[in-house]
């Protein structure tokens, strides 16, 4: 019996990740731990030795070139093109700056001045945000704007360090004529909480790897009760991402091992004002009760 004939391989970045994305489940366990870490860490994958991958990936050398034919290339090299042309438009000023002052930690140097820290953290955002700009997904963008504008009531669920945007957008959404539920898990009652949603509504999820079960539980949960997921992720194939009518991917820099949450405050502020554009919103400075 002849075997299927190898697809041709991509030609660029997005289109194999829209290619992993599509075969995910259907791949092993293995080929599914490197496709991931290649969604998710583009720039590395363009510099690494096929060994760092596949310890990366806690797989053989032999696998990430499984994966690499699996997709239609020669072999890892090949792949690794694909993520080269990116690399220069990634490299900022800032960036190299945040990359010095790690080392500088790392090596044990001991004369670091607060101002020192700040640049460092104003410098990956900066980093952060333009590399966001450059890289936003705008159809999926617009897709959650619809979502949101079309939804009669929408509900919100973050936890940890996602919780205070989250709590951003519900105060945001709280301005409109929508029904707006705000998913806090206090008191581990967020399934309680989940109980007067309906079919058609629609769940904003944020969670970033690694994901929060209590964001996945919900999500799974709401999805079966037929709401539409508008995922805001670090990844197209996170669990989240795999049940949502549309993803919006962001990536954020980490200094010193604290990762940021500006891009993704950007966006959800983003999210708000479109959509307050959409609505043909007024706006109305709040005024203080009268006694």
């Amino acid at each position: 019996m002849n075997s299927l004939p190898t697809p041709p391989a991509p030609e660029s970045e997005e289109a194999l990740i829209a290619a992993i994305a599509h075969a995910f489940e259907g791949l092993s366990r293995q080929l599914k731990q490197i496709g991931t870490y290649v969604e998710q860490h583009r720039g590395q994958v363009g510099i690494q030795s096929i060994q760092q991958v596949a310890e990366h990936c806690e797989v053989q050398p032999s696998a990430v070139v499984r994966f690499a034919k699996h997709f239609g290339f020669s072999g890892f090299t090949e792949m690794q093109k694909l993520f080269r042309d990116g690399l220069a438009r990634q490299i900022s000023p800032s960036r190299d700056y945040q990359s010095r002052i790690r080392g500088a930690i790392e090596s044990g140097a001991k004369d670091l001045s607060s101002a020192d820290i700040v640049h460092a953290v104003i410098g990956g955002g900066i980093a952060g945000m333009e590399e966001l700009q450059s890289s936003l997904q705008e159809p999926a963008f617009e897709a959650a704007v619809d979502l949101l504008f079309r939804a009669d009531t929408v509900w919100l669920m973050a936890t940890r360090r996602s919780f205070a945007i989250s709590t951003y957008l519900t105060y945001a959404l709280q301005h409109t004529e929508k029904r707006v539920q705000h998913i806090t898990a206090m008191g581990n009652m967020q399934d309680g909480q989940l109980r007067g949603l309906r079919p058609g509504d629609v769940m904003v999820a944020i969670s970033f790897a690694p994901y929060a079960p209590e964001t996945e539980s919900i999500v799974a949960e709401a999805h079966a009760r037929g709401a539409r997921i508008i995922c805001i992720t670090d990844s197209s194939l996170s669990p989240m991402a795999r049940l949502a009518q549309t993803s919006i991917l962001v990536n954020e820099t980490s200094v010193f091992g604290f990762r940021a949450l500006t891009n993704t405050m950007a966006v959800v502020q983003s999210l708000f004002m479109a959509l307050a554009y959409r609505l043909e919103l007024q706006y109305e400075p709040t005024r203080p009760r009268q006694p």
